[in-house]
């Protein structure tokens, strides 16, 4: 068939790379019959069964198959990660002590509680005059939260903030707190004090008479300090890449996520670190990343995370397998598992070196798998949380959102490049390895800002109870 791609040998489907009268592009092809009941094949692996019989030549979506995954699958471990000739390669960043290297040279402003939003957002307006030197920014990382919360979201955002205060980009960071709330400053510097944080500042508003006189004199200190550091070059193994997908279509599994999975297995190869986490948007293709698992115990962690996460939809009386989006179905992907199986490919071939709870930092060189759902700011503020310098994300819809460290926008396919050239980093479609490389380490020397880097913003995975 003339502009169709066949991903495995195996598969009985084909994807239409140019759309026709009957099928859009990026949507399944049947290549033979495939008669109800039968399993769709796709990447090599089940996709669906089919709800109805299908010819030869007929669209393939929706309309026609569903999901076969279950709910109570067994897992096994199976180890067959590949390895990689180790290589060098370095980049300019600041330097930091005790955590990894900076790609940015930025001011944080950060409330433990909403309550005082305004108040650090007035702050971050006024000190935008203190920019200068190597300065990139000071901004405000606003959120509705810390306070009236219960249990583990308390834990959550007291954790979550904690860590993105250890985010290499942040060369200082002002927590500013209100004085009664929940989630209070003391709270915040006891789960601190184990890791560096002479970088770090408090200021709590009810126990001064000028809240923002108080906060301007922290950071008029912070900024001259921050404008005298500069740039060094810096070894890779200092840097750790977020991987995310959304707004995926039927290009995604065969692009975007390919080849940041190859750029990832360099970063790794180097000494470098990569995270994967949307845990739900695993489900599918959660058995390739068990037998990637460098261990036996990564394995059961990894294992143990996966069937928490399934667990916790059947107690609230959700399905497991409600997804994929209806943008996801316009792009041409049909079930859950066919959106599994192109996700995981932004990992890469090597193997998961550790599982991360939610706010955990990361600690080894090498892939690790992050406990957090699929929603593109929550997952991606979660990757950044746990020391990613910069987010790579794959989308086929297009979007503008950014997480509080670089959030590289990579399209799928060339139109999408092309129509949203304000959000869009780079185009996936010519599948180019080394310019998406040579971008990257550009990103992280400070030589290209991302489209979308004005934006910070944050949220948090919340599962429990607001008062």
């Amino acid at each position: 068939m003339n502009n169709t791609l066949i991903i495995n040998e195996k598969d009985n489907i084909a994807v239409c790379l140019a759309g026709n009268d009957t099928i859009p592009a990026g949507h399944k092809i049947a290549l033979r019959d495939i008669a109800q009941g039968d399993f769709v094949i796709k990447y090599g692996q089940i996709i669906g069964r089919a709800t109805q019989d299908i010819k030869a030549g007929e669209w393939v979506h929706t309309h026609n198959l569903r999901s076969h995954l279950d709910e109570d699958v067994a897992y096994s471990y199976h180890f067959q990660a590949k390895t990689f000739p180790a290589t060098r390669q370095s980049f300019r960043g600041f330097a930091r002590k005790g955590r990894r290297a900076g790609i940015r040279n930025e001011i944080y402003i950060i409330p433990s509680v909403g309550c005082v939003n305004n108040v650090c957002l007035r702050l971050a307006k006024e000190a935008q005059a203190l920019i200068s030197g190597s300065l990139d920014g000071i901004f405000a990382l606003t959120h509705p939260f810390g306070c009236s919360q219960l249990g583990q979201d308390q834990e959550n955002i007291k954790h979550l903030l904690s860590a993105i205060a250890q985010n290499p980009n942040a060369s200082f960071v002002l927590f500013v707190g209100l004085g009664c709330e929940n989630n209070g400053l003391d709270g915040i510097k006891e789960c601190l004090a184990d890791l560096p944080n002479e970088h770090i500042a408090y200021l709590n508003c009810q126990d001064v008479a000028d809240e923002h006189e108080a906060g301007m004199a922290i950071l008029k200190d912070f900024a001259v300090r921050a404008a005298a550091l500069e740039r060094v070059d810096v070894d890779l193994s200092q840097l750790c890449i977020g991987l995310k997908c959304g707004g995926s279509d039927g290009y995604s599994g065969l692009t975007a996520n390919p080849l940041v999975g190859r750029v990832c297995d360099r970063v790794v190869s180097a000494g470098g670190s990569a995270i994967l986490t949307e845990v739900p948007e695993m489900f599918g293709a959660e058995q390739l990343l068990m037998d990637k698992c460098a261990t036996q115990a990564v394995f059961e962690r990894y294992k143990a995370m996966i069937v928490d996460f399934k667990q916790s939809y059947i107690a609230q009386g959700f399905p497991v397998y409600e997804n994929p989006s209806p943008g996801n179905k316009k792009g041409g992907i049909t079930t859950l598992e066919e959106k599994s199986l192109g996700c995981v490919e932004k990992a890469g071939s090597t193997a998961i070196v550790d599982v991360l709870d939610y706010g955990q930092l990361v600690s080894k060189q090498g892939v690790s798998a992050l406990n957090a759902p699929g929603n593109d700011l929550i997952a991606a503020t979660a990757l950044a949380a746990s020391g990613c310098q910069v987010v790579l994300f794959t989308t086929g819809r297009g979007t503008p959102f950014s997480t509080f460290v670089p959030t590289m926008k990579i399209a799928t396919n060339t139109p999408l490049a092309q129509k949203k050239s304000g959000w869009i980093d780079f185009d996936a479609y010519p599948m180019d390895e080394d310019a998406l490389f040579d971008l990257l380490l550009r990103t992280a020397s400070g030589e290209y800002r991302c489209k979308s880097e004005d934006v910070r913003e944050i949220a948090f995975y919340k599962t429990g109870v607001t008062l």
